[in-house]
């Protein structure tokens, strides 16, 4: 806070124009405190945070509303998968400079997805670095006492599903570097992978919906094979995975068709920002129903099995799939 008749710094300034129209809440005192009030409810608080970083999860050139919006909604991801409902998020920002031309249409991104997940503004911080641009969020969600989808907690037998789509978003960073041949894509195939991969869908349509019927549930930001493998060693247990089973979009299929990606590039490229999760057998066909209804589409990929070894992903017939690369990892 600054005192009376005090001049307001370059900081106060850039507060007060691109993020106080954004703090609705009234437990963030239109962003002039140190510290906001979250309200008690009897829920439980889920807490994540997730930082992105230039020329690692966005390119220097990508469009700054896309970048406020994946911003947000990978923490909304992880949000979505254990269950809860957003409750608000705080913000750590580091800019090289403060440029009304990119402030200004992030700003409004930001503000746009906060109203319309319900996760309102509650403060954060402005920084300036010599560095990358960073901008990090911290998210809260709520969940009935007790009920948070946790990784641990499947048993043999459950049968392992993910919502969407997998591989999009890596093939559409690969397409935005040069370093995949868009030939064969029309403009439509070419902007909806490029698309995944700058504006995450996250899928908290279907928060309830795990809570009701799943055993466990994460979210893939690393690539699916990697993170299948995090799934299973919280519960010490194994999964088999049917490689045909996975579902991709036409754009996907069309280039593993041609030869132009293969099945690694798939699995193990990170981004995806879609629920994987482990569902008991006698619970499919109801969480199957409730997550069409919520307007989430779910896919039965392979089964959980006992056992402490690596998840396997196996051929139509049967054969094991060798990957020498699981998943994106920053070191």
């Amino acid at each position: 806070m600054k005192p009376p008749g005090a001049s307001a710094s370059g900081e106060d300034d850039l507060i007060a124009r691109y993020f106080r129209p954004l703090a609705t809440d009234l437990g963030a005192f239109g962003l002039v405190d140190d510290a906001a009030i979250l309200k008690s409810t009897g829920d439980d608080l889920v807490v994540t945070t997730d930082a992105i970083v230039e020329g690692v999860h966005f390119l220097p050139n990508d469009p700054p509303d896309t970048i406020a919006r994946k911003a947000l909604r990978v923490n909304l991801s992880d949000v979505a998968a254990k269950g809860a409902s957003p409750a608000g998020f705080v913000l750590t920002l580091a800019l090289r400079e403060a440029k009304d031309e990119w402030l200004a249409p992030f700003a409004k991104a930001l503000g746009e997805d906060a109203m319309s997940f319900q996760c309102p503004l509650l403060g954060g911080d402005t920084v300036s670095t010599a560095g990358p641009v960073m901008i990090s969020v911290t998210a809260f969600g709520r969940v009935p006492a007790g009920k948070m989808v946790k990784r641990s907690g499947t048993k043999p037998g459950d049968k392992i599903a993910v919502t969407g789509t997998i591989g999009d978003a890596a093939l559409g960073l690969r397409l935005l570097k040069g370093n995949l041949k868009s030939a064969g894509l029309d403009d439509a195939a070419y902007g909806s992978l490029v698309q995944r991969y700058r504006v995450p869908q996250p899928r908290n349509a279907i928060a309830m919906v795990l809570r009701n019927h799943a055993s466990a549930a994460m979210d893939i930001s690393d690539g699916l094979a990697g993170d299948l493998i995090k799934l299973c060693a919280a519960s010490g247990i194994s999964a088999t995975v049917v490689a045909s089973s996975i579902p991709l979009s036409d754009a996907a299929r069309g280039l593993l068709d041609a030869g132009q990606v293969d099945f690694e590039d798939i699995v193990a490229g990170g981004d995806d920002y879609e629920i994987l999760c482990a569902i008991p057998e006698n619970r499919w066909e109801s969480f199957a129903r409730d997550a069409a209804r919520a307007g989430v589409a779910v896919t039965c990929i392979g089964s959980v099995v006992a056992g402490g070894e690596v998840p396997v992903f196996v051929t139509r017939d049967g054969k094991p799939i060798v990957l020498k690369r699981l998943s994106y990892s920053h070191f």
